[in-house]
């Protein structure tokens, strides 16, 4: 290796509901976001370096507080990912980016607001949209009904019975046929298995694009799945979910409604959980492989 190739990139790694991200602060292009695949890829290999779901890049924007560019462990560009806001606006005041606990931020599904709490930060989603309800499509030989909507990122949501289906449902499996199904082409989908415990209360289980399985919680996935429940009529504003990784999101919205279940419009969407950092720390690029 040349000696540019050995040069070291500082980081924070963090965590919002058992969503693991490495956040490197770019406002000086340390980074080249454009030609960054290899690089992410090989950081967010777990054992064999420093290991995530994703990497998220910090930078400069001339309108709002910041805008981040954010890669899942494939490299692929994501739109929106809710626990990697919340772990961004945090972020963004530890190191001195932003210092007032309110804030705005670009990402490629629109401008996020975010309110500190401590530990705890509350950000504004954009406006879901694309809301489908019951539809059919077969995964591994299985029939399901699921609905889908667009939180940032395109998600579908199937209903469980009770606990012990959501337990036992092959999350991997059919989430993978689920996400690649030609009723979600050309993009894919996030796949979503859900219970609903009671108006106030949910568990979720997600399979994330990009990663490519069930990761601990997702913060576009829970509101999905929030959102998709209250046009069912089934939940209502505020709602608690239970993530994979035992933490718990609260989802807050307003619901307008509509004729059918299909035609309610939702606003003012806010996602509020914890943003823990793990450690600060140095990457190596000698670790990085192609």
């Amino acid at each position: 290796m040349n000696q540019q190739e050995q040069r070291r990139i500082h980081f924070f790694k963090m965590n919002g509901a058992g969503n693991d991200f490495i956040v490197i602060d770019n406002r000086d292009n340390l980074v080249d976001a454009d030609h960054c695949g290899d690089l992410v890829r090989s950081a967010c290999r777990h054992k064999l370096s420093v290991g995530a779901d994703g990497v998220i890049l910090i930078e400069k924007d001339p309108e709002v507080d910041f805008k981040w560019r954010f890669f899942n462990a494939d490299a692929s560009e994501a739109e929106m990912c809710g626990n990697g806001a919340r772990c961004a606006a945090r972020f963004a005041s530890l190191t001195g980016i932003v210092q007032k606990p309110r804030m705005a931020f670009r990402t490629l599904a629109g401008i996020i607001r975010a309110e500190l709490l401590g530990n705890r930060v509350k950000v504004q989603m954009t406006r879901p949209h694309g809301l489908k309800l019951d539809l059919n499509p077969e995964a591994e030989g299985r029939s399901f009904r699921v609905d889908s909507v667009n939180t940032g990122v395109p998600h579908a949501v199937y209903f469980a019975a009770d606990e012990n289906e959501l337990e036992s449902i092959d999350v991997q499996g059919y989430g993978r046929a689920l996400r690649f199904h030609s009723l979600f082409k050309p993009a894919g989908t996030n796949v979503n298995f859900v219970y609903v415990q009671d108006p106030s209360h949910m568990i979720v289980r997600t399979y994330e694009r990009g990663v490519e399985g069930e990761t601990l919680a997702c913060g576009t996935g829970c509101i999905a799945s929030v959102l998709v429940a209250a046009a069912r009529r089934r939940v209502a504003s505020p709602v608690d979910v239970k993530t994979r990784g035992g933490e718990i999101l609260r989802i807050y919205f307003e619901m307008s409604d509509g004729k059918n279940p299909a035609d309610v419009v939702f606003n003012d969407v806010y996602l509020e959980g914890e943003a823990r950092i793990a450690y600060e720390a140095d990457l190596w690029t000698e670790t990085l492989q192609k």
